[in-house]
């Protein structure tokens, strides 16, 4: 399976609840971006008498590379992370922007797999009481159907091992 080939399902699984933007630029580091928005809200009796909202947001960044170094990652890495954070609005009722970043690579050095797994960032807005910001990082080597992710990025292994069923 090839990293192009990989990107076409995962676009699919993620086109149900996520607004999804592919970038066809030669120049743009990302192939595609998914951006998903959910805000709730409670109330008692009438609607105007609001007891809570919260807000969730998510920054989903894809990248298409033939081969994965380390350098390759620290540079996606900090514009995926530097890029949702500008994107984030925090006020009252904002709970979470989360930021992910999704490589599909051909291959992946043993450096970078070992840096995916420490690379982490975070951010609180206000002391938390605006919200929080979390990243979680995915690599995918589709030649050997390896995978690699940080601590949060665990939380997508279903998926992805889905994809890599997809594969055989």
């Amino acid at each position: 399976m090839t990293p192009t080939e990989a990107l076409d399902i995962l676009l699919k699984s993620y086109r149900s609840y996520y607004d999804i933007t592919l970038h066809e630029e030669p120049d743009t580091l990302f192939a595609a971006e998914a951006v998903f928005h959910s805000h709730d809200e409670q109330f008692f009796l009438i609607k105007k008498a609001v007891v809570s909202e919260a807000e969730s947001n998510e920054q989903v960044f894809i990248a298409v590379e033939d081969a994965l170094d380390e350098s390759l990652l620290r540079q996606l890495d900090e514009a995926a992370w530097n890029t949702g954070l500008e994107r984030v609005k925090p006020h009252q009722s904002h709970r979470n922007t989360d930021v992910t970043l999704i490589i599909l690579a051909d291959t992946i050095t043993a450096e970078a797999k070992a840096a995916v797994k420490k690379l982490r960032h975070y951010k609180s807005y206000h002391f938390g009481l605006q919200g929080w910001s979390n990243y979680r990082l995915v690599a995918l080597e589709t030649s050997t159907g390896t995978l690699s992710y940080n601590r949060l990025g665990g939380n997508l292994k279903k998926l992805f091992r889905n994809i890599i069923s997809l594969q055989k």
